[in-house]
């Protein structure tokens, strides 16, 4: 089949589909793209040629920035349970290099994106063209290089006869759960649009099983012994629960054994809030429950989780001297971590494999009066009363009521991810989307959208505060001109709300974290400065709902939840509004030597905190 590249890369994505339990999906569900010289009479000519003729169905949407479009194709597959990805390609020079921190993300979370940037000529007959990085140590370096330490697969497609190779191994990767992350595969202009017989059986429908690895009994035994001797249990649910979509099989683990569920920002909603083993987040932004039980635990049981340093609070979260961990997790990597006993499996069968194995044996808790005690605190926050602007835990509060159990609440960075651990009631595993494994500011509208497109019958409420949004706002525009609902809850703060609680802590007085005039000072402690986000999100198209209160928070998000498009729903918060403790620490050093007081202070406090940590060897 006589086919250009790019029409060969179209043509393979819209046939290739995924399979897990007898139910199968596109694989790549479609891809978002921004044309320059690097691809538009590529990848750009071969999409617009599937659209008009039905050759291959690959539904194509412009995007708007395009780390951007990466995050929406992060918030699609992670939304998806990783069944299923997004495409993203873009022109050479800085179309590419502005998809690196969107690889970054994929890759630490673990989320199967497939990034098709542009590149150099092959042929190197015009070079150095447009945009192109010349490196006096070889001809074969572009920027694209530099997507090589950040994807789990890479490769360079130089001549037509490697696209084959190139295109199964990225879809190898896209599809294997312990292997998965950003796949990136660099298309070098003339090559997309230069011509080859390519073989007919490249194109034929393709499914790629998505397997549930079992548990191996030896494996399994050695774990559940552990278990078995331990007197006080905690198990630690994190997003390979969800992803597994093994929250029946948590659920039941919980209840037979009575062992308390905690659950990490990926993990959040694996058990509703309200189950009667769930005791909240744990670690740097968890629940107070959570975090006590965990320092007495004596053996940790980690599902599905990275044990990111939020969650292990630095490695102080778990202080029993006799502590032991078992990991179930379908990667070795993570299920190796903290000196575990592994059990290399999927979460559904590790779980089911464990239970099997402790044949009945039950550890009874006493914690159901701290839950209770916490939640009357999560009810406080919620409806706090603070003035003359509201708490953010209010706004939390009105969000979390106006959703109903299917919605999703999205967010990604600053201080709403640890107030939305601590606080959120999540009741659905889908409904509680934070990305904070790479904690990037701007994703939360890009993965909304991306969100939305993998479930449109969920309402999708993104919660971005104003440093957020200043960063990355244009994927409004898409949504906007695709037809796709958002509810957008803009909390604006006038500055880096959690970044200057930070700043506080470590005794850098909240220093270049506020949106103000500069002063006489020298320092930004002017008035605010006259920025109008309600007005810029209107000006991209965005229905726009002004509240002053909380009462008329309630009532906006009522209103954008009925509307039929994006609406943006505004409201000013006080940053220095108080939030409930997590009694969990954080690792950010001060420095050892000070002319400042504070400073000198929180280093103090610093080093008392460092003789907690702990390497579980």
């Amino acid at each position: 089949m006589k086919l250009t590249v790019g029409q060969a890369v179209v043509r393979f994505l819209a046939n290739q589909w995924t399979e897990r339990d007898g139910v199968e999906r596109r694989a790549v569900a479609g891809c978002f793209g921004i044309f320059g010289h690097g691809n538009v009479a590529g990848l750009g000519q071969a999409l617009l040629q599937a659209q008009r003729t039905g050759e291959a169905d690959l539904p194509y949407r412009l995007a708007r920035n395009e780390q951007a479009m990466v995050h929406a194709a992060a918030g699609f597959a992670r939304m998806s349970n990783r069944l299923q990805a997004y495409a993203c390609t873009a022109s050479i020079g800085p179309g590419s290099t502005n998809m690196l921190t969107g690889a970054a993300l994929a890759t630490v979370n673990r989320l199967p994106v497939l990034l098709l940037p542009s590149d150099v000529f092959a042929t190197r007959a015009a070079s150095p063209v447009l945009q192109e990085l010349e490196d006096p140590g070889g001809y074969d370096v572009s920027v694209n290089d530099a997507f090589r330490p950040l994807s789990r697969f890479f490769d360079r497609v130089w001549r037509p006869e490697q696209l084959p190779s190139a295109l199964l191994g990225a879809m190898r990767v896209l599809t294997d759960p312990a292997d998965t992350g950003a796949v990136t595969v660099c298309l070098p202009q003339d090559l997309q649009a230069e011509a080859y017989d390519f073989p007919d059986e490249l194109f034929a429908k393709r499914v790629w099983h998505i397997a549930r690895p079992p548990a191996e009994a030896s494996f399994v035994s050695r774990a559940a012994d552990v278990v078995r001797h331990a007197r006080r249990p905690l198990i630690i649910a994190g997003g390979g629960v969800i992803y597994s979509e093994a929250s029946g099989e948590l659920d039941q683990f919980a209840r037979e054994t009575g062992i308390p569920v905690a659950d990490t920002q990926a993990g959040k909603g694996a058990l509703s809030w309200d189950h009667p083993n769930s005791v909240g987040g744990v670690g740097s932004t968890g629940t107070p429950v959570a975090n006590r039980l965990a320092r007495d635990a004596d053996v940790i049981i980690g599902v599905g989780t990275r044990y990111s340093d939020f969650t292990t609070a630095s490695r102080t979260a778990f202080q029993n001297p006799d502590v032991q961990f078992v990991n179930i997790n379908v990667a070795g990597f993570d299920a190796a971590k903290e000196s575990a006993f592994p059990i290399v499996a999927d979460a559904r069968a590790g779980l089911s494999a464990l239970l099997a194995a402790l044949d009945g044996a039950s550890f009874p808790a006493d914690y159901e009066a701290d839950v209770v005690s916490w939640q009357a605190t999560v009810d406080h926050a919620y409806h706090l009363g603070h003035g003359p602007l509201p708490a953010q835990t209010e706004v939390i509060g009105a969000v979390n009521e106006a959703c109903g159990a299917r919605d999703v609440v999205v967010q990604a960075a600053g201080s709403l991810p640890g107030d939305l651990q601590m606080l959120w009631r999540a009741r659905d595993p889908k409904q509680y989307h934070v990305e904070y494994g790479y904690s990037c500011m701007g994703f939360e509208i890009a993965g909304a959208l991306g969100i939305k497109l993998a479930d449109p019958s969920r309402e999708v409420f993104a919660m971005v505060g104003d440093g957020s949004y200043l960063m990355m706002a244009q994927e409004i525009v898409t949504a906007v001109a695709d037809g796709i609902k958002l509810v957008i809850v803009l909390i604006q703060n006038h500055g880096f709300a959690s970044i200057g609680a930070l700043s506080e802590s470590l005794g850098s007085q909240r220093f270049g974290t506020s949106y103000r005039y500069r002063g006489d000072s020298g320092d930004y402690d002017g008035g605010h400065l006259p920025v109008d986000l309600a007005a810029n999100a209107e000006s991209l198209g965005a229905a726009v709902i002004r509240c002053r209160t909380i009462a008329d928070l309630a009532d906006g998000l009522k209103r954008a939840r009925e509307a039929d498009r994006l609406t943006v729903v505004h409201i000013e918060t006080d940053p220095l509004a108080p939030v409930p403790s997590s009694e969990s620490w954080w690792d950010v050093p001060v420095p050892s030597v000070s002319a400042l007081a504070s400073t000198q202070e929180a280093r103090t406090a610093y080093e008392a905190a460092k003789r907690s940590q702990r390497l579980y060897l």
